[in-house]
């Protein structure tokens, strides 16, 4: 199946079957192998299209600015030695980037079993990226899972209740040192850096919350909200969540896998209690059929937001189009509210203080 954008960029979807038996009993996340085929392709030589080995740079040592280097706009696949490991990242370079203006960055995370192509397909974040001129990293995790990979979550069993295997790759580390790492490619902000992901990657976002709030502002997991304990979060993080009342792999009530017990709500109580909000929730309806909880009066004047989309299942809310194999296993899409441009929006307003 293809899906085109407004901005004219095709992707083509391509479901394993294995990855289809698989996501009836679990949550293989994504389960999607994407081929961009349109007009900036994913490449893995550093630049878009191309067919080379992907490029290599350090992730640690120098701490120079990345602004006023040349860059290729568009999409590419790196290679960066982070942690004594070779890690692959896509980097998105919005088509208006100019390597003398400092922009902001967002880490966009797979969910389990997936890959960094197939979120790049499955967010469709890249035309928020380009219409909002700032740069958008896929990271790719390392445990296999099928056809795609797994993060490493601190504490937390894998998909189907596996152990994380020993000597797995510390990810909250190598998400954290990808950071600086681009700081040093490309001219960005470093008080704007931001995570979200999906499923697994919603959670891993939740864990870098926690872990790693002195490098991201804020955080948007998607289809995966959590408040990890103990969390050592440094400052008050501001929250912004989505999650569908239909979602049949990370049940919005929770009793789910043995990492999904408790609820999205009470996710989103529990942030706000992290984060010393005063004020009772308040609820709204920006849209038909999605539920806004907002906690305020928190520390630092962050907000801690769980936008609720009535009959959506396991989706990433006004993503493309997912073929209807996907959609007979991970449950309905919706296109009720723009996930990316909400999400956006409430980056913007949450810079690092």
């Amino acid at each position: 199946m293809t899906t085109r954008f407004a901005n004219g960029r095709r992707f083509s979807w391509r479901l394993d079957p294995r990855c289809l038996a698989l996501v009836a009993t679990s949550v293989c996340g994504l389960l999607l192998v994407a081929c961009s085929s349109g007009s900036t392709p994913t490449g893995t030589s550093g630049t878009p299209g191309g067919t080379g080995s992907p490029t290599s740079a350090p992730a640690q040592g120098s701490t120079s600015s990345g602004c006023g280097k040349g860059v290729t706009q568009g999409s590419s696949t790196i290679s960066l030695m982070i942690g004594g490991r070779s890690r692959v990242v896509i980097v998105h370079v919005p088509s208006g980037y100019s390597p003398s203006v400092k922009v902001p960055l967002v880490l966009n995370m797979h969910g389990s079993g997936s890959t960094a192509q197939g979120q790049e397909a499955f967010s469709g974040m890249d035309v928020t990226a380009d219409a909002d001129d700032f740069i958008v990293a896929y990271p790719q995790a390392l445990i296999p899972d099928g056809t795609g990979f797994d993060w490493n979550v601190p504490g937390v069993p894998l998909v189907r209740g596996r152990a994380v295997p020993k000597g797995s790759a510390d990810d909250i580390a190598f998400l954290t040192t990808l950071v600086g790492s681009l700081e040093q490619r490309y001219c960005i902000d470093s008080s704007r850096v931001y995570a979200t992901g999906f499923s697994g990657g919603a959670r891993m976002s939740s864990q870098l919350a926690c872990d790693s709030s002195a490098t991201f502002a804020a955080v948007a997991p998607v289809s995966g909200l959590r408040r990890p304990s103990p969390c050592r979060a440094q400052r008050a993080v501001p929250i912004i969540a989505f999650h569908g009342t239909a979602d049949p792999v990370d049940p919005y009530n929770g009793n789910g896998q043995p990492y999904w017990t408790y609820s999205v709500p009470q996710a989103a109580i529990d942030w706000a209690q992290q984060n010393g909000c005063s004020q009772a929730a308040s609820t709204s309806q920006p849209s038909a059929g999605v539920t806004l909880t907002e906690y305020s009066g928190c520390v630092g004047a962050v907000k801690v937001e769980l936008y609720t989309i009535a009959g959506e299942g396991h989706e990433w809310p006004g993503g493309p189009t997912m073929p209807k194999s996907l959609i007979s296993v991970l449950g309905p899409q919706s296109s009720a509210i723009d996930a990316d441009g909400t999400m956006w929006a409430f980056f913007q307003a949450s810079p690092m203080p």
